[in-house]
């Protein structure tokens, strides 16, 4: 197990990188651009929200797992924005090659599971990777459109890809997109369908890109924000999904920690080590939960709330394993960057086992049998504080 857990984490621990690639287009708040791994999150969280306008024949589990992967290339060959005067034939070139770097460094099952998939999407033919695409090119048009003060330029960037750019064609594809994207594009009245009664909650959900937590990335330049966390932790949970209690349902974990951290937006996020009143941080919690999800219609208002309740208490199998991986990814980055939140906060061993490795061991002993070793070398070997 050591070794290929060793290959997984090292793509895992590489992915990290994709929290540091910046797009051409901004926050709707435009206080700073996008990066392409809250993107990845944002677009996920666009298809479990818009799965009600996909095609029967679509799978928006596989959907999901696309955007999780559709941008991870970006590590090495960086955004390219679409209106800029661009040789896409040498991007494509770049970007397999990066695909083959990047998905190389896990065992090769996962290595060919994970490349068909990038590649199926990129290739834009089949049912689920339509969908992801359509999702792929509405998600900045509404990051403009849809922005307090939107910047004239991407207004203009926006009106270009409307018309005649890469989202022309959801005219005929996605048409409740497209109508939405032309009449704010206008200043006109917006028609009530299926597409925009669920666009105010996507568009509040970009704040959580905003909420910054007390980890670091790995690169140690900045505090990581729980929307690129909870992109990364889906990451996790998916490459890891072997080390799950046998009846886990790895499609039920990865929405459930898509979803997990969203009332943060309102109630901040909490460091586990860190001095909380718990009782206060619940009713903050439920009160954002109340808010956020009663942005959506009915159904998906309680299929929402029902998975995120079910993350939070943490009883049913996918739980216990969704809410392991939370707790993982942590001291997988501190162990990385020399103790990380572990310094800030003073923990000790003792603290590490009773708020980490109970959770781990719940619902994925394997992996705390694997971390708790290199955590007691570490404690041992360094006086945090």
């Amino acid at each position: 197990m050591t070794e290929r857990l060793s290959a997984q984490l090292e793509f895992l621990k590489r992915a990290d990188r994709l929290k540091s690639v910046d797009r051409a287009n901004a926050l709707l708040d435009r206080s700073r651009p996008e990066n392409s791994a809250e993107h990845s999150w944002h677009l996920a969280l666009w298809a479990l929200t818009m799965e009600p306008l996909a095609g029967d024949d679509v799978n928006i589990n596989r959907v999901i797992r696309m955007l999780l992967l559709h941008d991870l290339v970006e590590i090495i060959v960086g955004d390219h924005p679409i209106h800029l005067e661009t040789d896409w034939n040498a991007v494509e070139r770049a970007e397999r090659a990066a695909a083959d770097e990047l998905f190389s460094l896990l065992p090769d099952d996962q290595t060919s599971a994970f490349q068909a998939l990038w590649e199926e999407f990129e290739a834009d033919t089949t049912p689920d990777a339509k969908f992801a695409k359509y999702l792929d090119r509405c998600q900045p048009l509404f990051q403009v459109l849809c922005a307090p003060t939107p910047n004239p330029d991407h207004v203009e960037v926006a009106r270009e890809n409307l018309s005649s750019g890469r989202a022309a064609y959801l005219a005929r594809e996605f048409p409740q997109a497209h109508a939405l994207a032309s009449a704010l594009l206008h200043a006109q009245s917006t028609p009530e369908t299926a597409f925009s009664e669920r666009l105010a909650f996507l568009t509040e959900a970009d704040r959580l890109k905003s909420v910054y937590r007390a980890s670091r990335l790995l690169s140690d330049d900045r505090f990581e924000n729980s929307a690129e966390h909870s992109w990364h932790i889906m990451l996790f949970a998916w490459v890891l999904a072997e080390y799950a209690q046998p009846g886990v349902s790895l499609d039920q974990v990865l929405k459930m920690l898509l979803l997990h951290d969203i009332v943060e937006i309102d109630a901040g996020d909490h460091p586990i080590h860190g001095q909380v009143d718990h009782a206060a941080q619940e009713a903050e919690e439920k009160a954002a939960a109340d808010r956020l999800f009663g942005l959506l219609p009915e159904a998906p208002q309680h299929a929402f709330r029902t998975l995120w309740e079910e993350f939070e208490a943490a009883e049913s199998p996918d739980a216990r394993f969704a809410k392991a991986i939370d707790r993982f990814q942590t001291p997988v980055g501190n162990l990385e960057t020399g103790g990380g939140s572990w310094v800030d906060y003073n923990v000790t061993f003792a603290q590490i086992e009773r708020r980490v490795g109970t959770p781990i061991n719940r619902g994925a002993p394997a992996l705390w049998s694997w971390l708790r070793p290199k955590l007691s070398t570490y404690f041992s070997e360094n006086t945090v504080g």
